[in-house]
């Protein structure tokens, strides 16, 4: 019954709202920038390689992978592998649709978090949409409303579908038992992850921090090489993924359980794009101008998407193997890799799955200080508080891996439909600021100067700001 009632939720936030909103926004974006996701890509891997204007601090690279670091996870593999079991092979049409559309979401979203960002004593900065919100739409409530959509999307949502995403991938294994195995997973994981949040494990994320690029690399040669092996089966598969697509028939015929809407849901809950969680670690960089961490940042979501959400999506529709309800997720994707590496496919999936969720669930902690330091009147809460609420964190990775599939997407869906039903909007209202930024950082650019920011070049007030005066 309540994953029934979560569903009914899930489905009406979905379509037609956030469908909508979404669609708008990202058009309106790539219009009124003229397209600058497409038109500036060059410019935004040029940033990549530029130095940080000081050691000590963020540069816009170090702000990039912190928030991708958050967007590769499970969903890369489990959230493609559900959305063409559940929808169809037309899902991955639409998730590269919302990709390219989204990432101009995404520099709206980062460019304002740097352009409304503070400065705390030690010259580090911070930031993000409830500060935005805040300072330039005057709207206190609804950024600590935001604040709690945030904890609850990161600290509870993901978490539980991270954990229940890792201990579905032993279903591949004969020892698995339904009853037991997900409970004995959810103890090691809950454990795991609370001595690194209660400060012993260091060495543990730091080595993880380490493996996990390797581990995502590894994961797209792999899927190459699955895809080449079954290189005769390459058409069909792109016929199978355009039919899908464009079928508004079978679309509007159950609109809520079509490839359109799994596609959308599944590629916002990977890439993040307009959700408003990278703009708290892209407010971190130092920058020079505002415009250039937007334009860094729309990359993270091509990496999250059209390269290790295409690698699933493609590896498993070129493999052959039949998708259905009862092998949606991890299963889907282990069957597809076994037609090539046997045995042994399953097993690194799992491998690369374990570490995905492990990095995933103490990323996803690193937005929830944020959002806990926000609700505290912008000071860091007690040790005390932290402990517990680490220790409640902990408990929840060990529910989600005990929880129902459905319930699990459901509540991760809802609770983070809500954070960009917030942020969207806001960043709509602001849009003008962020693309009088881009305008300002063009027009230098052409002049042959290093674009340096100020406030006061796009008409904005010194008691707006706090950094850019």
């Amino acid at each position: 019954m309540i994953t029934d009632f979560l569903d009914k939720i899930d489905g009406v936030m979905y379509y037609p709202i956030l469908i909508i909103v979404m669609s708008l926004a990202g058009i309106y974006f790539t219009i009124l920038t003229k397209g600058v996701q497409i038109r500036l890509f060059p410019e935004s891997l040029r940033l990549l390689a530029e130095p940080p204007e000081d050691k000590k601090n963020v540069s816009s690279l170090q702000a990039m992978l912190v928030s991708t670091a958050s967007r590769v996870g499970t969903g890369n593999i489990v959230g493609v592998s559900t959305a063409i079991c559940l929808g169809g092979p037309g899902a991955c049409f639409w998730m590269w649709v919302m990709c390219i559309i989204g990432a101009s979401s995404a520099f709206v979203e980062s460019t304002l978090a740097q352009i409304y960002k503070r400065k705390n004593d030690d010259g580090e900065c911070y930031g993000g949409p409830a500060y935005y919100i805040e300072r330039a739409l005057h709207a206190p409530v609804l950024a600590a409303i935001f604040c709690i959509f945030l904890i609850a999307t990161y600290a509870v949502g993901f978490n539980l579908l991270c954990s229940y995403n890792l201990q579905s991938t032993f279903e591949a294994y004969s020892f698995y038992d339904p009853k037991i195995t997900p409970v004995i997973i959810g103890v090691i994981l809950a454990i795991c992850t609370g001595y690194c949040l209660l400060g012993g494990g260091k060495r543990i994320v730091k080595l993880t921090g380490l493996i996990v690029p390797f581990m995502g690399v590894s994961y797209v040669i792999i899927s190459l090489i699955v895809i080449l092996f079954h290189i005769r089966q390459v058409p069909a598969m792109f016929g199978q993924i355009f039919a899908d697509a464009f079928d508004f028939k079978a679309i509007f015929g159950g609109v809520a359980g079509s490839c359109m809407v799994y596609g959308i849901k599944r590629g916002l809950y990977s890439n993040e794009a307009g959700v408003g969680s990278a703009p708290n670690a892209s407010a971190s960089a130092k920058v020079s101008h505002p415009a250039k961490q937007g334009l860094v940042q729309t990359l993270s979501v091509y990496i999250d998407t059209l390269l290790l959400c295409t690698a699933t999506a493609l590896m498993c529709l070129a493999s052959g193997v039949e998708r259905s309800e009862a092998v949606s997720g991890a299963p889907y994707v282990q069957n597809a890799i076994s037609t090539v590496f046997g045995t042994v496919g399953p097993l690194f999936i799992t491998i690369a799955m374990t570490l995905f969720a492990f990095t995933t669930l103490l990323g996803n902690l690193y937005y929830v200080d944020n959002a806990l330091i926000f609700l505290n009147h912008k000071k860091a809460p007690s040790k005390t508080f932290m402990r517990v609420f680490h220790v409640c964190c902990a408990i929840v990775v060990f529910a989600g891996a005990v929880i129902p599939m459905g319930a699990a997407w459901a509540l991760a869906d809802i609770t983070m439909g809500g954070m960009t039903l917030i942020n969207l909007p806001a960043c709509m209202i602001l849009g003008k600021v962020a693309i009088d930024a881009l305008k300002d950082y063009e027009s230098q650019k052409k002049t042959g100067k290093k674009p340096v920011f100020l406030g006061k070049n796009i008409g904005l007030k010194e008691e707006e700001l706090e950094y850019w005066k």
